[in-house]
């Protein structure tokens, strides 16, 4: 070839696509190519396929496979004169290597691609049964199989069928195959056959007519004996045939394997009998069955075997696929499903994974699934095991709106065809869409994307994923909406009935009250209702991901009407992604936030100040409290005033740490569920005791300001004790306090008494004053002689009181002791002289630990409610609080004065130094802890979702609900939870019986 010639045929080849056109030149050099290879027509159909590097490449090894000395001449002359051969086989040699490789074994099969005619382009089960005959063993089965997927291959790579034609002619051809196995397994033992009826019951893709080009064909057998034939011997004789039937399709041979049958949908999967009887099967499913297998039996059809048995066990089973909806829990479980399904995709591919990723194939069959079996109950016209064929008649019924039904089959149809192009390149079973460059180039030119195939590519991916990811929300929901709104003329709607059923079946209880609430809010044409009609569908979705839905949806109607008409509000929710599922999630945890909410809407800000875990949920510091505070305080024109900002401040901030609380327990899209659960415990005990702290500084300056000017006759300081002093306050918890004060220099202690006590029952009156915000109690039942004793003690008495008649329990209880407001100087000095009563020099005698046992064992008996269970108690339940609280300040009061890290207010920081000083092991200390903070979250938890503070679990079933939900368990996993805490607090209470009666205390 001349240099003139070289560069002029490589410019062309370049041209025409091939990316290696020094390779391409010396084949069409080969002696094979060398009089067609400046072929016009031939270039140019090479350069229409997906790779034709490749396709010439494979051209090649066909041409040279040729059995006869003039028979590559013969197809060459073929291939130039008839274009459809040409387009056919060049495009499969293009997409697919498998193909490529099996053409290159039987080189006479390419004239299976020579004729056929418009009417034989979507051929039927018949004619692939023809095309499987004369197959009698598994080897031959193969390659009759690989020349029929060579035909369905041309017209999907050639254009002539659509993603979904092909689908379910891959579907047919596997249905022949699976007759044609069951005649070699029948005609292997014909006494097997003799004795049973046996029918292959198509399942998944295959019963869908939407199968993939590799996948595994999912099947379920039923077998009935014949006249004469003992039924024990029938069904061995069917298992027989089954297993045969499995072999010859599954297994390798020198041609590969067809697919694997797969029969794990049957009841009991793997575990259970290969075959069954039709009255054993219908026994299961109307006992046994889960959810999910009523979803897969949508697509069961019989393929092979006995007719007349497979109908009668599609007659009946599918009236109790139209059942499934009525089951508890039936959208938590196919959702809950879904989730799991997501969750066990490897870190690495999720990105990757093109069905069963977010935006993937899997969503939008769920999502039709689901609905299908929700409305498929009524309405027979649902009833397709087909999901575009489901997707349009969902359309067609109005339980879709018409343009989402649309844009999913287009998103689907396109996913469908990427993975049917990925899987067809090595005939492997694959989801995953590959990184070389290489290949996606060939996977996008194969879709048709030719101008730049990578970037074009990966651009219509996500933009057809993030379709599905929104109307995979969007489908449940949007309905609803339009039932309710009647905005969009000439749609067909869903209705009234259709409307009640898919609430109910999304978990409301009300579903009445619901479609009341949702034609409030999404009816009209306001902006206000426009963009409430953009937020329902998503929010819709996690009010029912929710313990209680309905109120979700109520209080966000609350909301929307406190606030509707703010700018910045729906602004927040429409632009910030994580405000919305926030509120969401607030809204329908229970009562405590949304009624802190309700008293102050404008507090939703609080939602969307950040990103993904929303900063402006962080809990401020106690410093910028007492700032804040204070500054209100200075403003306020009397001291009923500055305490109702100051209880303002405390309402806002409860609710930013509650709303905290709860996104970080039931996670977010963006922030799915991995808090630290003693992380948590400490943010909200450390949120709740700082603001407590700062509001009692505010209110003692408020009062000190009105009543003196700021000139107090007696320094005064406020002690925290108990979970106060521990920081470790829940929602629902008082303030235990000492108050302490000093005269000023020169006043009788008379008048500095007096004026102490008025400003503690002025503190205690104004932090209780009827308001829209919560009280905040007061309780001073620790101080010395408790009810009886004087409320305000001077320092002087305090240390006359210590020196002369404390007792045990009152070294215990200021073992929590803490000043956290007032004069700073007799704080201090108070603390100084409780230290030796709380870290006594030489630990504590024996009469005072024996008298602490004592002390334990009394409150155990005498003040556990009556009727209350026991076990279930969490202050004073076995290994609840108390059990773990009393253990460690034993531990404290005995060897505290040894061990600094001991002289803590804090449970868990000293249960770490009794760890770290070896007073007890490592599993020991890890149980206790555990069991405590388990205890202090069920206690948040109980205030959360019912509003008010509780010591035990609720026994309404969906208070229940909810702090299962808040503790992490899913719908109707309540019994779980429950035995979780059992287990927990028992190994608590183990320990603490070994640690709290050694008189030793040595470590376990």
């Amino acid at each position: 070839m001349t240099p003139g010639r070289r560069s002029s045929t490589f410019t062309r080849l370049l041209r025409h696509g091939f990316t290696d056109a020094t390779a391409a030149e010396r084949l069409l050099d080969t002696p094979e190519l060398a009089h067609v290879r400046d072929d016009p027509f031939l270039l140019e159909a090479l350069g229409a396929t997906a790779d034709p590097d490749l396709a010439l490449h494979g051209l090649v090894r066909l041409l040279e496979a040729q059995p006869a000395p003039n028979s590559h001449r013969e197809l060459l002359d073929t291939l130039i004169a008839a274009k459809p051969l040409r387009d056919r086989l060049l495009s499969v040699l293009g997409a697919s290597t498998a193909l490529a490789d099996h053409l290159a074994r039987h080189p006479s099969d390419w004239q299976a691609l020579v004729t056929y005619e418009p009417q034989d382009l979507h051929p039927g089960v018949s004619e692939f049964e023809r095309g499987l005959e004369g197959a009698t063993d598994p080897v031959a089965l193969r390659v009759a199989y690989r020349r029929c997927l060579l035909s369905i291959a041309a017209r999907d790579v050639c254009g002539t069928t659509d993603v979904a034609e092909t689908a379910a002619e891959l579907a047919d051809l596997a249905t022949a195959t699976l007759r044609a196995a069951l005649a070699m397994a029948e005609a292997a033992a014909p006494e097997d056959a003799a004795a049973c009826r046996l029918s292959v019951i198509g399942m998944g893709k295959c019963g869908g007519h939407e199968l993939n080009y590799v996948s595994d064909v999912d099947v379920i057998f039923v077998a009935e004996a014949t006249e004469g034939t003992d039924e024990t011997k029938a069904l061995r004789a069917a298992t027989s045939l089954a297993s045969h039937l499995m072999r010859i399709c599954s297994e390798t041979t020198v041609e590969g394997s067809i697919w694997p049958v797969d029969a794990n949908l049957r009841p009991e999967g793997r575990n259970g009998p290969l075959v069954r009887t039709l009255s054993s099967h219908v026994a299961y499913y109307q006992r046994w069955a889960k959810t999910w297998e009523f979803q897969a039996l949508l697509k069961a059809r019989p393929v092979a075997g006995d007719e007349n048995l497979g109908r009668e066990y599609l007659a009946a089973l599918h009236p109790l696929v139209w059942q499934a909806a009525d089951r508890d829990n039936f959208v938590a479980d196919v959702q809950k499903m879904r989730r799991r399904v997501v969750d066990n995709i490897p870190a690495a591919e999720v990105d990757r994974e093109l069905k069963l990723g977010p935006g993937g194939l899997r969503d939008v069959e769920f999502a039709v699934q689901l609905l299908q079996l929700v409305h498929g109950r009524t309405d027979p016209t649902l009833r397709s095991g087909t999901t575009l064929d489901a997707l349009k008649a969902l359309a067609a019924g109005g339980y879709v709106g018409r343009e989402d039904a649309a844009r999913l089959d287009e998103a689907y149809r396109f996913l469908r065809a990427m993975e049917h192009r990925i899987q067809l390149f090595r005939l492997r079973r694959t989801h995953l869409v590959p990184t070389a460059e290489e290949d996606l180039r060939r996977l996008g030119r194969s879709l048709g994307l030719r101008a730049n195939p990578v970037t074009e590519l990966n651009r219509e991916w996500k933009r057809h994923a993030g379709v599905v990811r929104r109307l995979h929300e969007k489908l449940f929901y949007r309905p609803l909406l339009d039932a309710v709104a009647q905005l969009a003329p000439g749609e067909a709607r869903l209705r009234p009935e259709a409307a009640r059923e898919r609430l109910v079946a999304l978990g409301y209880a009300d579903p009445a009250a619901a479609l009341r609430h949702l034609e409030a809010l999404a009816s009209g044409v306001t902006r206000k209702a426009a963009i409430q009609r953009t937020l329902l569908p998503v929010l819709l979705g996690w009010f029912a991901d929710s313990a209680d839905p309905d109120a979700g949806l109520l209080n966000f109607r609350k909301v929307s009407d406190a606030l509707g008409k703010t700018p910045w509000y729906l602004r927040l929710l429409r632009d910030e992604g994580a405000a919305a599922e926030n509120l969401a999630r607030v809204l329908s945890a229970g009562r405590l936030a949304p009624d802190l909410l309700m008293r102050a809407p404008e507090a939703v800000a609080l939602l969307g100040d950040g990103d993904g875990a929303a900063r402006g949920l962080t809990p401020r510091s106690r410093s910028a409290l007492e700032q804040e505070i204070l500054a209100a305080v200075g403003r306020a024109e009397n001291a009923e005033q500055g305490v109702t900002a100051a209880r303002g401040v405390r309402r806002r901030e409860l609710f930013r740490t509650a709303a905290a609380d709860i996104v970080a327990s039931y996670g977010t899209e963006a922030t799915p569920v991995q808090a630290d659960q003693g992380a948590l415990v400490d943010l909200v005990g450390g949120a709740v005791s700082d603001l407590t702290a700062a509001t009692l500084a505010g209110t003692l300056r408020a009062v000190v300001r009105a009543g003196w000017g700021d000139l107090l006759p007696t320094r005064f300081a406020i002690i925290g004790m108990g979970r106060f002093g521990g920081h470790e306050l829940g929602y629902g918890s008082d303030a235990d306090v000492l108050f302490v004060h000093e005269p000023q220099e020169g006043v009788d202690e008379q008048e500095a008494t007096a004026a102490a006590n008025k400003v503690v029952a002025e503190m205690r009156r104004l932090l209780q004053l009827p308001s829209a915000d919560p009280p905040l109690l007061i309780d001073a039942d620790l101080r010395p002689e408790g009810k009886s004793g004087p409320l305000v003690r001077t320092l002087k008495s305090y240390a006359a009181y210590y020196r002369r008649w404390s007792l045990v329990w009152e070294s215990q209880a200021l073992l929590r002791a803490e000043p956290f407001a007032g004069d700073a100087d007799l704080g201090r000095r108070f603390v100084e002289l409780i230290d030796p009563l709380r870290y006594p020099a030489r630990g504590l005698t024996e009469d005072s630990v024996r008298e602490i046992r004592r002390l334990k064992a009394r409150m155990e008996s005498e003040r556990l409610p009556r009727g209350a269970d026991p076990r279930l108690h969490t202050k004073l339940g076995p290994g609840g609080l108390s059990d773990v609280e009393w253990t460690v300040q034993l531990l404290q009061l005995r060897h505290a004065h040894e061990i600094p890290g001991l002289r803590t207010t804090r449970t868990r920081a000293a249960l770490a130094a009794a760890r770290g000083a070896g007073l007890l092991g490592e599993e020991e200390a890890a149980t206790l802890d555990e069991a405590w903070v388990l205890a202090t979250r069920v206690r948040n938890a109980v205030m959360l979702v019912r509003g008010r503070a509780g010591d035990t679990f609720p026994t309404q079933p969906r208070e229940l609900a909810a702090v299962g939900r808040y503790l992490g368990y899913g719908e109707g996993h309540v019994g779980d939870m429950l035995d979780a805490y059992g287990r927990t607090t028992r190994k608590a209470r183990t320990v603490m019986e070994e640690l709290f009666y050694d008189d030793e205390a040595k470590p376990g």
